[in-house]
Order: C-alpha cells, then structure tokens, then sequence
C-alpha cells in the first residue's frame, strides 16, 4: 500500500539504503518541508520511500529513492514511482527528473526517462540526470 508520508519518515530507510557510511543528516536535503514524501508499506513496515519536489517552473524532481534491499525487484519501486509520476500531473508539473546512479539508469529508462546531460559523481558514485516530459 502507498501513502503519503513524513520527510522524518523517510531517513532511516533513505539512510539504510544509499547512504550507511554517512550520518543521518546526510540523507536530509533542505527541500524536505517542501516536498511531497510516499511510503510504500507491506504489512505495516514501510520498505520503500520517494520524495517529489515541484518547483514554480512547473518542473517535478524525485529524490531519495529507496528500496529496502529485501523488497527490491518486487515491483514495488516500479509502483511508487509510477505513484509519484501521477502526483507530478496532479501538480501540473511538465516535466520530471532525477539524479540517477549510473547503474540504475537502465530502471528509469523503462518508464520513459532518458539521460540528459553527462555523467558525474556524488563521492565515488557515478551519476547521470534522468528526464521525462509529462
């Protein structure tokens, strides 16, 4: 089940997933009171979570996208994004990105994302901009 969220509730799983070696404090961004934050719970434990910020331009960017490693390729990442590309419209966003980890670009282009840009690194990781026109 899906449903909407606390930025708070984000962290742990934010942290567990892209960040262990960091502090919690790395996985915040100063966006969070803004953002619009989902929560993917199986049985009453939350196992995936996104994050969707809208700007005034119109432009929506997810950001820590997390899958707890046991729930992955389930298909529950694919429902919360597809969740949060449906609240991107809501909001009349006219467009949607996100800064992906290189190895996970091939996940993002099945929903019509495309690589803008080149990559980069955040650390040791390699990352590439991934956009969709709404």
């Amino acid at each position: 089940m899906i449903r909407e969220i606390t930025a708070a509730d984000t962290y742990p799983l934010r942290h567990q997933v892209l960040w262990p070696e960091q502090s919690l404090d790395f996985v915040k961004v100063p966006e969070d009171d803004a953002g619009f934050h989902f929560g993917y719970f199986v049985e009453n434990e939350l196992v995936s979570v996104i994050s969707l910020f809208i700007d005034t331009g119109h432009h929506a960017r997810f950001r820590k996208f997390a899958t707890h490693p046991h729930y992955q390729r389930k298909g529950i990442g694919t429902a919360l994004l597809q969740a949060v590309f449906e609240e991107a419209v809501l909001q009349k966003a006219t467009q949607i990105w996100c800064d992906a980890r290189l190895e996970a670009a091939p996940f993002y282009q099945r929903f019509g994302m495309y690589q803008e840009g080149a990559i980069f690194y955040k650390g040791p990781i390699p990352y590439v901009k991934m956009l969709r026109i709404l």
